[in-house]
């Protein structure tokens, strides 16, 4: 099966819902004026209910001690923003957690972008760029043309995000074959709030492929 990410998690509820739904890895946004954002100290408590699941910290061209208190409830660091190879590789070696890139694709130009980061990174994460004088580089429910990805070549590992929702995901997955699929604001009912009935059918529309 496809595996799951569900992002954006701050509430015990979303994450006993990811858990139950069978989803691999859950992320935490780090992001300071995010309507998913969660402290260190949030962050730290609601880690210790993940029983397994992956924890993912989201992170946009953050310094190195806005990072550190995120540590210990993190298993993998998911770097949103402008963050170069070079960045990756550091954040990789000092903090000894592998590096997933997110990378923002509007045009077959943008995919150019990944063959920088293959070295460094555990997973390219291929996203949809935000809309125009957008403040966050992620959350905001829209989606790339899926068949961009039709002449990239498949090396390493990868995942594809924006504008998923139960009702498209499968459709996504069919398309593009993607091994991951990441999720946020297609399993909420307001931003930041997360559906437990929508990360359920999120869920069982990967698992019925």
């Amino acid at each position: 099966m496809t595996s799951v990410k569900i992002c954006g998690v701050t509430t015990p509820a979303a994450l006993i819902a990811a858990r139950r739904g069978g989803a691999d890895h859950v992320g935490f946004v780090g992001k300071e004026g995010s309507p998913r954002f969660i402290s260190p100290g949030e962050c730290t408590a609601l880690s210790q209910q993940a029983d397994g699941l992956i924890r993912v910290g989201l992170f946009v061209d953050a310094r190195d001690e806005e990072i550190r208190p995120y540590l210990g409830a993190i298993d993998v660091l998911q770097l949103h923003g402008n963050e170069s190879p070079a960045r990756a590789a550091e954040l990789q070696g000092r903090f000894g957690r592998p590096v997933w890139k997110a990378l923002g694709i509007r045009s077959a130009r943008d995919l150019d972008a990944a063959n920088a980061y293959r070295d460094v990174a555990e997973l390219i994460l291929f996203d949809a760029k935000p809309p125009e004088g957008a403040a966050l580089t992620g959350g905001h429910g829209v989606r790339f043309d899926w068949s961009l990805l039709d002449g990239w070549p498949r090396r390493g590992a990868w995942g594809l995000a924006g504008g998923l929702t139960p009702a498209n995901v499968g459709r996504a997955i069919a398309a593009t074959g993607a091994p991951l699929v990441d999720v946020s604001s297609g399993v909420e009912e307001a931003p930041g709030e997360k559906s437990a009935a929508k990360i359920a059918a999120f869920m069982e529309a990967v698992k019925s492929l």
